[in-house]
């Protein structure tokens, strides 16, 4: 019988496990689960019904499928004494090979699946754990930033207040040594130079507040519309400097989700780069537009204007750094290493490409 039984199954892909008696089998059930138990009514020390109901007892083992097969007695009674112990179904010999390779390939199957499902539930469980510790640790981090974030604003404050004091003085007595010189040229020079350097100073200090603020403001998503955030920026630079004749070129309708504030103080920056590297150009040209780049939306201000060396480009987006000199193109080399801070609280990259006396651009992403 056991050996028929194994060669009747073999087909299925699964191991099969032959027990001689009902001790042997519930052994087996100790050490591991099954797919489907076939048992036969008359086996050695105890007959099938109560290898069942001890089987039934065991918490691992009271859910599995049993298949009774009997050759002896077929009574009506009987078939129910083994549905009573909880059978799935009675076959009486002689059993046919198909029948029985159907039903106890429908329950292996289920319990492959069954399997699969442990094995999906117990990976989501170890995720969603990870997860959980993961934004725990998200939270704690966010909290000490915010702190962080108060403590150099408060910091940046301090320092602008300590450092503008002692400059509004050295600026007072050099006005006054001024209205002291007597008309003196070369007094009046180096005062003058004095003047500018506080005036610089308090500059740069104002552009670092600037940053801190950037940096640590509070987001607000809304739609924005960079195409009229561009016509304005590029409006405000018109009218400060009439006499240049700028085309500009800005792509109607580009629509962005970010927070309007901090986008129009990077693209107003951005924009003011292009105006000012314009500057020694015929014939000067600014674009803003948007295009693919890498399967993701990217935005652009373009310019034909001075342009720079790409084997410098790591510069670009520091604090105080310069690829050009002051002299030439004044400023305090703060505006980009602004607009990154916002593309990067957005989620996105900013990079440059360019070559020198052709023109820069500069593009940026959003996240999603």
């Amino acid at each position: 019988m056991l050996v028929a039984m194994d060669a009747m199954l073999a087909d299925l892909g699964a191991e099969v496990v032959a027990a001689k008696s009902g001790r042997e089998a519930l052994k087996h059930l100790l050490e591991r689960d099954f797919a489907v138990i076939l048992l036969d009514v008359k086996m050695p020390d105890m007959d099938g019904f109560e290898t069942a109901a001890l089987i039934r007892e065991r918490e691992r083992s009271r859910d599995t499928p049993i298949i009774f097969l009997t050759g002896v007695d077929r009574s009506a009674t009987m078939a129910m004494r083994g549905y009573a112990v909880g059978a799935v179904d009675y076959l009486v010999k002689p059993i046919v090979p198909e029948f029985v390779r159907s039903k106890v390939s429908v329950f292996v199957d289920l319990a492959r699946k069954n399997a699969q499902m442990v094995h999906q539930a117990d990976r989501l469980r170890v995720r969603e754990e990870e997860a959980r510790a993961l934004a725990a640790e998200q939270r704690v981090l966010i909290r000490e930033l915010e702190h962080k974030n108060r403590e150099l604003e408060s910091f940046s404050y301090a320092v602008s207040h300590d450092l503008r004091a002692p400059l509004r003085r050295v600026d007072g007595f050099a006005r006054a040594l001024t209205d002291k010189s007597g008309g003196d040229p070369t007094a009046d020079r180096f005062l003058g130079n004095i003047r500018e350097s506080v005036r610089q100073m308090g500059q740069l200090i104002d552009d670092v507040l600037h940053l801190s603020r950037v940096t640590s403001a509070e987001m607000r998503r809304q739609e924005v519309d960079l195409s009229a955030l561009a016509d304005l920026a590029l409006g405000r630079m018109r009218e400060a400097e009439p006499s240049r004749k700028v085309t500009a070129r800005v792509r109607p309708g580009v629509v962005v989700q970010g927070d309007g504030r901090l986008l129009r103080i990077a693209l107003e920056n951005l924009l003011q780069n292009a105006w000012k590297f314009t500057g020694p150009s015929r014939e000067p040209v600014i674009e803003f537009g948007a295009e693919q780049r890498d399967g993701e939306r990217a935005y652009f201000v373009k310019d034909n204007g001075v342009g720079f060396d790409m084997g410098y480009a790591g510069r670009l987006f520091g604090p105080f750094q310069r690829l050009h000199r002051a002299a030439e193109f004044p400023g305090s080399g703060i505006g980009l290493a602004t607009a990154q801070r916002v593309i990067h609280r957005h989620g996105g990259r900013i990079w440059a490409e360019a070559r020198p006396g052709e023109g820069a651009t500069f593009l940026f992403t959003l996240g999603r």
